[in-house]
């Protein structure tokens, strides 16, 4: 029984001791990119170039759709750039606005607002926006920014009217010519309260706006 038990244990002792396995560590997944928003071009010539936009037909749909209404039934053609609000000359700054001007025969019915809060758009450098006064009152003018205009966005929980302007695009080719429009020579004379001094004094005639995909 000694005899035995002592040679279980020697084989025991000889065996060599089993190597420690490296545990691999578990596959990294690889990081899923985020699907881009659809989008859809419109190209307006202007009789100082083309301005291609890229609007955000699922992010702001309701605006999006509000204005291939008017790029659809030309009712921007032969329409203009009309303001040019610059709020600095270095570095170059401010907005061009343009549109219907609630002319009966361009002008379709008002429009829900989509605020950016909603959005999640901002008024960064080449954002295209909707006009308006109270929400709820956009329908065939817009304007384009030059340069960063966040102010514009929606401010949810500020006092007053703080639903902002509904961002639904931007500027995918000719900020060239919007920086034209913004330097344009305007009327010292011309336009109403808030507005005077920043009329085109000759406006900027948009030939055509057609989608452009």
């Amino acid at each position: 029984m000694i005899r035995t038990l002592s040679l279980v244990t020697l084989l025991s002792l000889a065996a060599p001791p089993l190597a420690a396995q490296p545990v691999a560590p578990p596959p990294v997944a690889a990081p899923v990119e985020a699907p881009v928003p659809a989008t859809v071009r419109v190209s307006l010539v202007t009789s100082e170039g083309a301005i291609v936009l890229a609007l955000e037909k699922e992010r702001a749909p309701i605006t999006t759709a509000n204005f291939l209404r008017y790029v659809d039934g030309k009712r921007l053609d032969g329409a203009v750039f009309y303001r040019a609000m610059k709020l600095s000359d270095e570095p170059l700054y401010g907005l061009v606005q343009g549109g219907a001007e609630n002319k009966p025969k361009r002008v379709l019915p008002p429009i829900a607002h989509e605020p950016t809060t909603i959005t999640g758009l901002s008024h960064k450098d080449g954002t295209i926006s909707m006009a308006r006064g109270a929400p709820g009152t956009a329908s065939g003018d817009f304007f384009i920014t030059v340069g960063d205009l966040v102010s514009l966005d929606a401010k949810s929980g500020q006092p007053g009217d703080d639903l902002g302007f509904a961002a639904f695009g931007h500027v995918v080719e000719g900020m060239d010519v919007v920086r034209r429009i913004l330097v344009a020579p305007t009327s010292p004379t011309a336009g109403g309260e808030g507005m005077k001094g920043q009329m085109i004094a000759a406006p900027v005639t948009i030939v055509s706006a057609r989608r452009a995909d």
